[in-house]
C-alpha cells in the first residue's frame, strides 16, 4: 500500500509540474525523475536478487568467489501494473497528449482502480481519466454485458485453466518421466493454460469495470489465430505490447533509422518485455525468441508470399499453415518461459524431439488428457464461432439467450471446475 501512495503521490506532484513548466530541459528533467523512481522502485522489489545473482555467477567465471547475501524481499501485488500505468501518465503529459489531473483522488483511483490492479489490462490516463468527466449512473445492459465477461472469464480459469493445469505441472516438474507425446501435449496445454488463465482475468477485470460504469480496453482478441508474430503481438496482452511499442519501441526510433537499427529496436524490446514477465534469464531467453521471430518474419515475409503466389497456393492453404506455423513457435517459446530454468526447458525439448514412446498408450493420466482436449475444444469452437460471426455477443443481449447462456457456463463450472487454491498465473508478476 505504501509503495503505490508512494508512486501515486510522486507521479501526481510531477504531473503538476510539468503542467506548469515550459522549458525542455526541465521538463525532461521531471520526466527522468518519474521514470528513475518508478523504475528503481520496481527493480528493488522484482530484480535486485535477480542481479545478484547474475553478478556472483559472472564473478565465478572468472574463478571469483562472492559472498554476496541476498535480501528476503517480498513482491509486491502488481507493481508491475501499477508501475506501467502510472509512467504512462507522466509520458503523456510530457508529450502534451494529455491534460494534466488536477483532482488526486480521481489520479489515485486511476492507479489503484481495483479490478485491473494486480494483473492488468495495463490502463492509460488518456482512456481513464476522461471517464469521470462523464455521469456514471447504473445501467442494465452495461450490468449484463460486463456480467457476461465476469462469467466467461470464470469459465476460462476455473474450468479450463485450473483443468489443464495439474497435467501441466507434472510435464514440467519431471519431464525426463513421461514420453515424447506425453510432453507434447503438456506444452499444447500450457499455451491453453497460460491463454485461460490471464484472458480469464482480464475478462473478469473488464467485465467488473464495465458493470461499475468504467470502460477498460480489450487485452487479448484471439491470439492463436494469428498469422504472423506482428499480428499476434496485436493479439496478445494488448495494452502491454501496445504500451513497450509507444514507450519503449518508437522511443528507441522504431523503425525510422534503417534496417539494422529496426531489428535492434524490435530486440531490446522484446528482451526487456521479457524481462519485466519476470526476474529469470528464462524470461529473457522468452523475449529473445519473440525478438528473433519477428526479425526472421520481417525477413522472409515477402519471399515467402512471393513463393505462396507462385505456386498459386490456396488463400486458405496459405493462412492455415501461417497460422500452424505462428502457433508452432508460440509453444517452443512458452516451455523457456514455464520451465523454472534452462535445464528442465532442454529436457523437455530433447525428449519431444527423441520421439520416444510416441504412442497414446504412452499417455499417463488419459481422462485428465481427454479432459483437456474436450475443453480446449469446447473454448475454440466458441471463440472460432464468436470470432467468425460474432454471435455470442449479438444473442448475449436478448434475455431469453443471455439466460440459458449464463445457466449453461454455470452448469459447466460447477460440473467440469477444478476448485483448488490454483491463484491467477500473473499475479506473480
Amino acid at each position: 500500500m505504501s509503495l503505490i501512495l508512494l508512486s501515486t503521490v510522486i507521479d501526481y506532484s510531477i504531473g503538476l509540474r510539468l503542467d506548469k513548466e515550459e522549458t525542455p530541459k526541465a521538463r525532461k528533467r521531471l520526466l527522468h525523475t518519474s521514470i528513475i523512481v518508478n523504475l528503481g522502485i520496481l527493480a528493488f522489489f522484482k530484480y535486485f536478487n535477480f542481479f545478484i545473482d547474475s553478478f556472483r555467477d559472472v564473478l565465478l567465471t572468472f574463478g571469483v568467489e562472492a559472498s554476496i547475501s541476498e535480501l528476503n524481499i517480498i513482491l509486491p501485488v502488481g507493481i508491475s501494473f501499477y508501475t506501467f500505468q502510472s509512467m504512462s501518465y507522466t509520458i503523456d503529459l510530457y508529450r502534451k497528449k494529455i491534460p494534466v489531473e488536477r483532482d488526486f483522488l480521481r489520479f489515485a483511483t486511476y492507479i489503484a482502480f481495483f479490478p485491473q490492479l494486480v494483473a492488468g489490462p495495463i490502463v492509460r490516463a488518456k482512456d481513464f481519466l476522461p471517464q469521470f468527466q462523464r455521469k456514471i449512473v447504473f445501467n442494465w445492459d452495461r450490468f449484463n454485458s460486463g456480467l457476461s465477461l465476469v462469467m466467461w472469464g470464470f469459465f476460462k480459469k476455473v474450468v479450463v485453466a485450473d483443468s489443464l493445469a495439474p497435467f501441466v505441472d507434472l510435464c514440467f516438474e519431471a519431464p525426463e518421466t513421461f514420453s515424447s507425446l506425453h510432453l507434447i501435449l503438456g506444452v499444447i496445454f500450457y499455451s491453453f493454460q497460460i491463454y485461460c488463465d490471464f484472458s480469464g482475468y482480464s475478462d473478469i477485470a473488464i467485465g467488473l469495470a464495465r458493470m461499475l460504469g468504467f470502460d477498460f480496453p480489450e487485452n487479448f482478441r484471439t491470439p492463436y489465430f494469428s498469422k504472423n508474430f506482428s499480428e499476434f503481438w496485436t493479439r496478445w496482452h494488448i495494452t502491454l505490447s501496445s504500451w513497450l511499442r509507444d514507450y519503449l519501441y518508437i522511443s528507441l526510433g522504431g523503425n525510422r533509422h534503417g534496417v539494422f537499427n529496426t531489428y535492434r529496436n524490435l530486440m531490446l524490446t522484446m528482451l526487456l518485455g521479457g524481462l519485466w514477465h519476470g526476474a529469470s534469464w528464462v524470461f529473457v531467453f522468452w523475449g529473445f525468441l519473440h525478438g528473433m521471430y519477428l526479425v526472421v518474419q520481417r525477413l522472409i515475409e515477402a519471399p515467402f508470399g512471393r513463393f505462396m503466389d507462385a505456386i498459386r497456393a490456396p488463400k486458405v492453404l496459405q493462412v492455415g499453415l501461417s497460422i500452424a506455423v505462428v502457433y508452432f513457435f508460440t509453444c517452443f517459446a512458452w516451455i523457456f518461459f514455464r520451465a523454472p530454468d534452462f535445464t528442465i526447458a532442454s529436457t523437455i525439448i530433447t525428449r519431444i524431439t527423441s520421439f520416444e514412446g510416441f504412442h497414446v498408450s504412452t499417455i499417463v493420466s488419459k481422462f485428465m488428457a481427454l479432459k483437456g482436449l474436450l475443453l480446449i475444444g469446447i473454448l475454440l469452437a466458441i471463440e472460432i464461432t464468436n470470432f467468425r460471426f460474432q454471435y455470442v455477443s449479438l444473442l448475449v443481449r436478448k434475455p431469453a439467450f443471455r439466460l440459458a447462456a449464463f445457466a449453461l457456463i454455470l452448469w459447466m463450472i460447477a460440473f467440469f471446475g477444478t476448485f483448488g487454491a490454483n491463484t491467477f498465473i500473473y499475479f506473480q508478476f
